[in-house]
């Protein structure tokens, strides 16, 4: 009933959609292209396909040969305009991902703008020695016409069988992954069976040029928050943990969780969700009623948590968040990024 409700207003949405991209292809509407080549990082759905772990990976890669710097939009902060990101930094001044970024590579420049052209222009302005933008999440913005389009692809939601908001999670029109240059299917299964592969090729590859790679997140043991209040030994494998979560898709998050530890709550939050006193106090409750607990929660998250006096004291010194990043399945990622790196150099 629901689905037959919100066909309508897909439509509409795809409609319009539909219109803006002929608006930029009929040159009504300007795409701006840079001296300084821009690797965009994005995809057609909503929910997280992995373009922050994506990204962390180029920078760190592309940071031995260039001068690099990261745009983004900053979704969820408060502020308006051109920011650039300090390390720190409030999350709701400038988003909690590129916060996450920065925190993670200080040297690099991070950069918030929700006018991505206005934003780049201005980055190269004030930092003229950066010879390679990364571009986060402007795949459908089209202001910005980069050198590299990366298209995050979820496996879990195949394009194909998906639909346009609301009815769907689709927020682009899969008839523009053309325009895309490498595509990284993510949250592949470990074992995924080469003929899902091929199927996949089929449906993505629209240009010769165009690649396909298979990956899965990786996740890593918890670690603690606040080093100094935690206790000293790791986690054990079937430890009783509470999850807790503020991103696009927890699906992954909590599947990898129930899977070495013995989930006793779960705390499931909106995206880019912003942490206040109930949430603490729902949390200091949780590990009253565990007391043998601990709270794993994910690095987007944590970043947001970590201004000390906010935070109670049981919290803390319970309080660990789970690394994740890109493991390539088929290929490896020295080949992906070194094709990259190529694509950034060539002509």
């Amino acid at each position: 009933m629901l689905k037959c409700l919100l066909a309508p207003v897909a439509m509409l949405y795809k409609a319009g959609v539909t219109f803006r991209h002929r608006l930029f292809d009929w040159g009504i509407l300007k795409s701006e292209r840079f001296d300084v080549p821009v690797i965009c990082i994005g995809n057609i759905t909503v929910g997280g396909t992995g373009k922050t772990p994506m990204a962390e990976m180029v920078l760190d890669y592309m940071s031995q040969f260039h001068r690099v710097a990261l745009i983004s939009r900053g979704y969820g902060r408060r502020t308006k305009g051109y920011l650039e990101v300090r390390a720190d930094a409030h999350y709701r001044d400038v988003g909690d991902e590129p916060l996450q970024i920065k925190l993670k590579f200080p040297e690099v420049v991070v950069a918030v703008c929700e006018k991505r052209a206005e934003g780049i222009r201005r980055l190269l302005a004030e930092h003229p020695e950066i010879d390679l933008v990364v571009m986060d999440d402007g795949f459908q913005h089209r202001y910005v016409e980069p050198k590299i389009n990366v298209v995050m692809i979820d496996a879990t939601r195949p394009v194909q069988h998906d639909r346009m908001l609301p009815a769907g999670s689709l927020r682009d029109l899969p008839e523009q992954l053309h325009r895309a240059h490498y595509f990284i299917v993510t949250k592949c299964p470990e074992r995924m069976a080469p003929i899902d592969r091929r199927i996949l090729r089929k449906v993505l590859i629209q240009v010769a040029y165009q690649r396909v790679y298979f990956t899965r997140f990786e996740s890593f043991m918890p670690q603690p928050l606040y080093g100094d209040e935690a206790p000293g030994e790791p986690l054990k494998y079937g430890q009783r943990v509470i999850a807790l979560s503020g991103i696009g898709n927890p699906g992954p998050f909590l599947q990898t969780l129930r899977g070495q530890y013995d989930v006793v709550a779960e705390m499931t939050l909106d995206d880019h969700h912003v942490y206040k006193v109930r949430d603490m106090n729902a949390l200091e409750a949780l590990l009253a009623k565990y007391p043998d607990a601990v709270i794993v929660t994910t690095e987007k998250d944590a970043v947001k948590m970590t201004n000390r006096a906010k935070v109670p004291q049981a919290v803390r010194r319970a309080l660990y968040y789970q690394p994740i990043n890109i493991s390539f399945i088929e290929d490896s990622a020295t080949d992906f990024l070194q094709k990259l790196e190529e694509d950034v150099r060539g002509n």
